[in-house]
């Protein structure tokens, strides 16, 4: 596969700065949602880049760092659990993908999107799949999955009876078990744990 395709055609085109985004944690019961966006050079590849559910932790970080060090600008935005409840998940991806690319240091001619066009303000091409067919969409899934990752571990040091550093915020066995047990904490999605507080409070079994 040629993960260059699409920067091709737009530099091609004219487009001087060609960037990727993409989001990490749209499906986690707590913690934001992240987005980065990033230009990257296209004459020497760094091997390894994919999607970031594809690549081992590890190597993962490994190359969160190389890509940030490689990049013509790199930028990470996020939104806060609390912002998601208020204006929903959907609208809150639109809203970390604009401030990434807001916070790039140069002004992308045309943004390489994975995923559903969200009507953007910035020129926008939009690639279903795109982590995996896409260099720069693959390289900004790595950075935000690393960043997002990274806070996740943060909170489990805060609230270590949810196993963040585990499963993510991801609505695992264990978290979802957790939180019949302890009920939400802080950084908790409220509109997306209503089942398993409704459970709690109810007194339901915790392997209903």
């Amino acid at each position: 596969m040629d993960k260059l395709e699409y920067e091709r055609k737009y530099l091609e085109m004219g487009c001087k700065y060609v960037a990727g985004v993409d989001e990490v944690g749209r499906g986690p019961l707590a913690g934001p949602v992240v987005c980065c966006a990033v230009v990257m050079p296209v004459d020497r590849l760094i091997d390894g880049v994919d999607d970031s559910k594809k690549v081992p932790e590890k190597k993962r970080e490994k190359l969160a760092e190389e890509i940030r060090a490689r990049a013509v600008s790199c930028s990470v935005a996020e939104v806060p659990e609390s912002e998601i409840d208020e204006i929903n998940i959907l609208n809150a991806v639109k809203k970390c993908m604009q401030k990434a690319v807001e916070g790039l240091s140069v002004k992308p001619d045309v943004v390489l999107v994975a995923g559903l066009d969200l009507k953007f303000d910035f020129p926008a091409a939009y690639i279903v799949g795109g982590d995996a067919k896409s260099y720069s969409i693959g390289a900004a899934s790595i950075v935000a999955k690393v960043y997002r990752d990274g806070l996740m571990k943060k909170y489990a040091e805060q609230y270590p009876e949810y196993g963040f550093e585990k499963h993510k915020g991801y609505g695992t066995k264990q978290h979802t078990d957790a939180v019949r047990e302890y009920g939400a904490c802080p950084i908790h999605r409220k509109t997306f744990i209503r089942k398993y507080t409704e459970e709690r409070e109810n007194g339901s079994p915790q392997n209903t």
